[in-house]
């Protein structure tokens, strides 16, 4: 069966489900359909229009996710540079800015991303007593980039399913987009 995709009542991309659900979904009324694929779902008995996108008539609340403290987010929240000299590079250490042994703790905001050389140079001191300074000071991420992440198979699905383009949108121009439009809307919520 072919992937249908889920709007929230707002427009903001949930999931994807298959062709099969999306019709249970709005023949028990929970869903409406905005879009039909080409080709129809037959049964021996009746030929229906097979979705393509749907919205729930009913708001679904999910909590905003909490990146998880990772190395490898880490190095995503740093964009792959050393946060002391700025160099880019796959071959990064992490680095506590107060030391373990000093007290430091293993959280967002005290670990960064380092070089070797300049994890080795900072040692286990400060970075004042190493005579180093932070290029920023490091934060917890906030979990729309892992939504973003998340949501990376249904705006590739929007590549294979033409039908999706108008609901998923892969670049938004954000100074020229409708502010009240509910499309819009759930676009920025999507890239936000």
């Amino acid at each position: 069966m072919s992937a249908v995709l889920v709007l929230n009542q707002n427009y903001e991309p949930l999931n994807v489900c298959n062709a099969r659900r999306a019709l249970v979904l709005v023949d028990g009324g929970k869903a409406e359909v905005l879009e039909h694929a080409e080709h129809p779902i037959r049964t021996p008995n009746r030929l229906f229009a097979r979705p393509s996108v749907i919205r729930l008539v009913y708001m679904i609340k999910r909590p905003r996710p909490r990146v998880r403290l990772t190395r490898r987010e880490i190095f995503v929240r740093d964009h792959h540079a050393c946060q002391y000299c700025g160099t880019r590079t796959r071959d990064l250490t992490l680095d506590h800015v107060v030391p373990r042994h000093r007290g430091g703790r293993h959280s967002w905001d005290n670990l960064v991303s380092a070089c070797r050389s300049c994890n080795h140079r900072k040692g286990g001191r400060t970075p004042e007593e190493a005579r180093m300074q932070l290029r920023r000071q490091p934060t917890e991420p906030h979990g729309v980039a892992q939504l973003d992440r998340d949501h990376l198979h249904i705006r590739a699905g929007a590549g294979k399913h033409g039908d999706w383009n108008g609901s998923v949108s892969h670049d938004i121009d954000r100074s020229h987009a409708r502010s009240d439009c509910p499309r819009t809307h759930a676009r920025r919520q999507l890239h936000r």
